[in-house]
C-alpha cells in the first residue's frame, strides 16, 4: 500500500481550493486550479458541457483492467445575487441546502472580483418581540458590500463564505477550520489519487459540478466514462455533539469524528454495491485503518446519480467525517482524511475484474 501522507503540502493545496469561490453552476476557478496541480503528470483530460473535468490515468497492469470512476464535486453551496437595491446593497437567493439563520452576519465574497461584503440583517435592537420569535426569513436578509460593489456586481453573480481557514490543535485531535470542505477535502484526496494512481486500474477521475443542486454533474460524467464501478469521494455531516438537554447518549450522530472514513451502506439517494462494501471493509482490516458506517437514512451523494446511469453502475461513497457542514466554517480531523486517502487507495489497488463477478447480494 502506499504510504499517503496528510502533510503542509496537502493542507495548502486543500487551504487553497477551500478559499476558491466555486458555487454551484461556477466552477470555473476550482477546475482551474485543479488543472495547475495535474499539469505536469500529462493525464488525458477533458472539460464536457457541464463544467466537469474529467481526468484519464491508465494503468499499467497488463491484461484486463476495471475502470474506476472516482468521483468528488468541486462546487459548494452558496448564493446568487437577484436584485439590486442600489447603494451596493444586494438581493439574493440560496444555491444549494442553506439555513437562512445561519447566514445573519456572515462575511461573503461576490462575482468575479471577490468584492467583499456582509450578509446584513435588522439588528436586534430594532427587532420586535414578534419578529425575533419568529427567526429569520431569506427575504428579510441582504448583501451589503458597503458601496463596493457599485457598477461590478452583476444579476446572477455568486457569492460565497468568505475565506477563514485554519489548522486548530495538534496531534490526533488536530483538525482543519473552512468553509466548502464539503467537498473540496474530496477534491484534494482525489487529486492525490490521480498523482499516485494504482497500476492495477484505469483511474477515471471526475471532478464534478452542480452536486449542491441535484447531481447534475456526475449524471453527465458517469454516462461520458461509462466505468466498470463508481467510487464517491465526499465530506459527511458528523452529528456527534452531546445532547445538551438531557443525560441520554447521542445515539443519531450519523458520522463521528475521530472514528475514521465513513462507508455508506444506505442514504436517501443509493443502496451501496454490497460487493463494493464488502471489499472496504475487508480492505480496511488488512491495512489496519479504522473506518465507521455512516448511520443509514437521509442525505445523498454524487453515488445517487451515478448508480442509475446507463445499464447501472455498482457505486460506494466513502467520506470524511465533518462538523457544521453548509454555514461559514466547518471542522474535520486530519487523521480522518489521512486514513479515507490510505483506505481508498489501497481499495482501489487491490480491485480487479473477478470483483463484480460474483451476484450483488
Amino acid at each position: 500500500m502506499a504510504n499517503l501522507k496528510i502533510g503542509s503540502t496537502q493542507i495548502k493545496l486543500l487551504e487553497n481550493l477551500c478559499g476558491t469561490l466555486g458555487v454551484s453552476g461556477h466552477e470555473v476557478k476550482v477546475r482551474k486550479l485543479i488543472l495547475e496541480e495535474l499539469g505536469d503528470l500529462g493525464a488525458e483530460h477533458t472539460v464536457d458541457a457541464l463544467g466537469n473535468l474529467l481526468v484519464t490515468r491508465k494503468g499499467t497492469r497488463r491484461g484486463r483492467r476495471l475502470r474506476v470512476m472516482v468521483a468528488a464535486h468541486m462546487d459548494e453551496v452558496g448564493l446568487m445575487v437577484s436584485g439590486d437595491d442600489k447603494d451596493g446593497i444586494y438581493k439574493f437567493e440560496v444555491v444549494g441546502g442553506l439555513s437562512a439563520a445561519q447566514l445573519v452576519g456572515k462575511p461573503v465574497v461576490v462575482g468575479k472580483e471577490l468584492i467583499p461584503g456582509v450578509i446584513g440583517f435588522k439588528p436586534i435592537h430594532l427587532t420586535t418581540a414578534s419578529e425575533r420569535s419568529s427567526g429569520v426569513s431569506l427575504d428579510s436578509l441582504r448583501i451589503d458590500t458597503g458601496g463596493a460593489g457599485n457598477g461590478k456586481v452583476k444579476i446572477g453573480d455568486r457569492a460565497a463564505f468568505a475565506p477563514y481557514f485554519a489548522v486548530l490543535g495538534s496531534g490526533r485531535t488536530r483538525a482543519l477550520r473552512a468553509k466548502a470542505l464539503d467537498d473540496r477535502i474530496g477534491v484534494a484526496s482525489l487529486i492525490e489519487l490521480v498523482r499516485n494512481a494504482p497500476e492495477n486500474i484505469d483511474l477515471l477521475a471526475a471532478f464534478t459540478t452542480q452536486e449542491e443542486i441535484g447531481v447534475r454533474g456526475a449524471q453527465v460524467a458517469a454516462h461520458a466514462f461509462d466505468p466498470d464501478l463508481a467510487v464517491v469521494l465526499d465530506c459527511s455531516p458528523a452529528h456527534d455533539l452531546p445532547h445538551w438537554d438531557d443525560d441520554e447518549e447521542n445515539t443519531r450522530y450519523n458520522t463521528r469524528l475521530g472514528a475514521g472514513p465513513a462507508l455508506y451502506v444506505a442514504d436517501k439517494g443509493t443502496l451501496s454495491d454490497p460487493r463494493l462494501v464488502r471489499h472496504f471493509t475487508a480492505t480496511a482490516g488488512e491495512a489496519g485503518v479504522p473506518f465507521q458506517f455512516r448511520q443509514a437514512g437521509g442525505g445523498g451523494t454524487d453515488a445517487s446519480a451515478i448508480h442509475k446511469v446507463r445499464a447501472g453502475i455498482p457505486s460506494i461513497s466513502v467520506s470524511v467525517p465533518g462538523r457544521y457542514l453548509h454555514t461559514a466554517a466547518s471542522i474535520v480531523r486530519v487523521s480522518d482524511w489521512q486514513n479515507t486517502l490510505r483506505l481508498v487507495h489501497a481499495a482501489l489497488s487491490g480491485m480487479n475484474p473477478s470483483l463484480l463477478n460474483t451476484e450483488r447480494v
